[in-house]
């Protein structure tokens, strides 16, 4: 019989990923909503690739996607998810992920990256 493993979704995990806004608000409607939109979809992908329905995003990113103006958001975003414990006690959900800016926006050879902590 072969042993079932806890799945993947249930550690806590930090990585850096490359968001390619610019193909993700592609279809905007409006100028006026590019950054908000940007914002909703750094949520979306951070929820599909982390399993987590509970997002925070950190104020840092949210400067980095708000920068150049609503209209102009930048390209592409370097970022770091990081799964974490929810210490609340009367929290739905065990697992949050923490949306934050990495600090090398250079993204040129760079892929997923799992980052150790200490």
């Amino acid at each position: 019989m072969v042993k079932k493993e806890a799945p993947r979704t249930k550690e806590v995990v930090t990585r850096e990923y490359t968001i390619n806004l610019h193909k993700r608000i592609h279809k905007t409607k409006s100028f006026k909503c590019r950054a908000p939109h940007a914002v909703k979809e750094i949520r979306k992908f951070a929820q599909k690739v982390m399993g987590t329905a509970d997002v925070r995003l950190d104020v840092k990113l949210n400067k980095a996607v708000w920068s150049k103006g609503v209209r102009n958001v930048p390209i592409r975003l370097r970022v770091v998810i990081s799964r974490r414990r929810n210490d609340d006690e009367d929290a739905k959900e065990e697992l949050y992920s923490f949306v934050t800016v990495a600090e090398d926006q250079n993204s040129k050879g760079k892929g997923t990256v799992v980052i150790l902590d200490a």
